[in-house]
């Protein structure tokens, strides 16, 4: 029998998405650094083509331009709806990706209380910014514009704080800015390699103590990497292999290995048969694997979570299920080949996992969050990725939810008390 849900459940919406809009640069990004900013950052949307602009490379957009897919979920769209539009008509942006009485109104009617929110071109672009200055200068005005978009309805919207990470001494000084503005609940960082380092690195370590201290979370979401000019994560590897499997076809008789001819093999090239896929494999592959190192080599293997273990972290995005896959293997390995460095790495891995103060985001049609729940009733929040394509809204997720039978104060817990705690706020009453 279906669960019945006996009442409108308080909902924090943990995986949000803001359209950074050009007033950033034009309003918020101080005048000495309009020039350097455009330069170093830099969005285009415009008729006929549009580009990520980064340290001074354009980098542009490998999907249809007429459909806005970072922006372009409404209420009351399927994804059928959205599979559905008109690739040759131009399709206009959501409005709530910027607007944030237009975002309230659109929280309104998916169930949704209380909303974290993540950046859209800051995530892709900002951590490969080259410049430390010019990264300091962008990340004031990135905060000082989500501040005042948050004050629209400061119980209901809270923000991820850009950091700029080129120089420790200056990410730790907009970390001390921003600690008293009551929209930040989290540090954003994007799971990638950072000037030819990774998170493992132990440059990074004042952050965490600077996180823990300030009783902030490490909000952690990976992008899709497809406006990269360079290899930073597991995205833009995939796209490489992606455009592989669209080569020209070797000429038939060529001689070579996967041509026909005297080798004796079929004349039709091997490539004819693996025509150019039209999707990337970025966005399907890569936020669950950025994540799952992250986890696996930051927070397990290089004793994060053991030497920082009051800071609180979000894994957004990359869903939750392959949470127990790492920590299973994990466990085996630590045991019978022991992590040799300057930290002693636990053994216990899944103890280590459950005491932590970890939460990973999960999407409702996960199969093993419906069979498993209890498992990962503590350990996760949902999050809707509002408004891009693949939106999910409350409504949405708590009935899919029900329909797997997770008990109800179950439910209460992923998709909104477990978040409120989380990120250190009051979780707001349902209303109606």
């Amino acid at each position: 029998m279906t669960t019945s849900i006996t009442r409108r459940l308080p909902v924090f919406d943990t995986d949000q998405h803001v359209v950074e809009p050009p007033e950033l640069w034009e309003k918020y990004l101080d005048p000495d650094f309009r020039v350097l900013g455009k330069q170093a950052l830099w969005r285009h949307d415009g008729e006929t083509n549009s580009y990520l602009k980064i340290n001074g490379k354009a980098v542009r957009d490998s999907m249809n331009p007429n459909i806005p897919r970072h922006a372009i979920w409404r209420p009351g769209m399927s994804w059928d709806d959205v599979g559905n539009l008109d690739a040759s008509v131009r399709h206009k942006a959501n409005e709530g990706a910027w607007n944030p009485r237009v975002r309230l109104a659109d929280m309104d009617a998916m169930g949704v209380d209380q909303a974290f929110l993540y950046p859209t071109w800051f995530a892709e672009g900002f951590h490969l910014v080259s410049d430390p200055d010019t990264a300091a200068a962008l990340a004031r005005a990135y905060n000082d514009w989500i501040a005042d978009f948050c004050q629209a309805a400061p119980d209901r919207l809270f923000a991820a704080a850009m950091l700029p990470l080129q120089d420790m001494d200056l990410a730790l000084a907009e970390l001390h800015r921003i600690a008293g503005i009551r929209c930040f609940r989290g540090v954003f960082i994007r799971p990638m390699f950072l000037e030819d380092h990774y998170f493992t690195n132990p440059y990074f370590d004042p952050l965490w103590a600077g996180i823990e201290r300030q009783g902030l979370t490490l909000a952690v979401h990976p992008t899709a990497g497809l406006w990269n000019p360079e290899w930073t994560s597991h995205g833009p590897f995939f796209e490489k292999v992606r455009r592989r499997l669209g080569q020209t076809p070797l000429p038939a008789g060529g001689g070579g290995p996967l041509s026909g001819g005297t080798a004796g093999l079929p004349s039709t090239s091997f490539f004819t048969a693996f025509p150019q896929l039209g999707h990337p494999l970025a966005p399907i592959l890569s936020g669950w694997l950025d994540n799952h190192m992250f986890v696996a080599s930051v927070l397990l293997g290089f004793t994060v979570m053991q030497r920082f273990p009051d800071m609180k972290v979000v894994m957004a995005h990359g869903k939750a299920s392959w949470m127990e896959e790492v920590l299973e293997k994990m466990e085996a390995s630590s045991r019978v080949i022991p992590l040799l460095h300057k930290y002693p790495v636990r053994t216990d891995t899944e103890e280590l996992w459950e005491e932590g103060k970890v939460m990973l985001g999960f999407d409702a049609e996960e199969r093993l969050i419906q069979k498993l729940p209890h498992d990962f009733a503590e350990k996760v929040v949902w999050g809707s990725r509002y408004p891009q394509h693949d939106t999910t809204s409350a409504h949405d997720a708590i009935a899919m939810l029900a329909r797997a039978d997770v008990p109800e104060d179950i439910i209460a817990r992923m998709m909104g008390g477990n978040a409120a705690a989380q990120f250190g706020v009051t979780l707001s009453e349902a209303v109606a």
